[in-house]
C-alpha cells in the first residue's frame, strides 16, 4: 500500500509540471499577441487624447 502512494505522489508531480508548462505556454503566447497590438493601441489612445484636448482648448477660447 505504501508503495502505491509513493508512485502516485510522483505521478501527481508530473501532472502538476505538465499543467504548469501549459499555463506558462499560454501566458507566453498571450504576451506575444498583446505585444504585437500594444504600439497601435497606445498610438490610437494618444491621438484620441490629443484630439479631445484640442477640442477642449478650442471651445474654452471661444468663451
Amino acid at each position: 500500500m505504501n508503495k502505491y502512494f509513493k508512485n502516485r505522489r510522483g505521478q501527481n508531480t508530473v501532472e502538476y509540471l505538465l499543467m504548469l508548462s501549459v499555463v506558462v505556454g499560454v501566458v507566453l503566447i498571450a504576451g506575444m499577441a498583446i505585444k504585437r497590438f500594444m504600439p497601435g493601441l497606445f498610438g490610437q489612445i494618444q491621438t484620441m487624447i490629443s484630439g479631445a484636448a484640442g477640442t477642449l482648448g478650442a471651445s474654452a477660447g471661444n468663451q
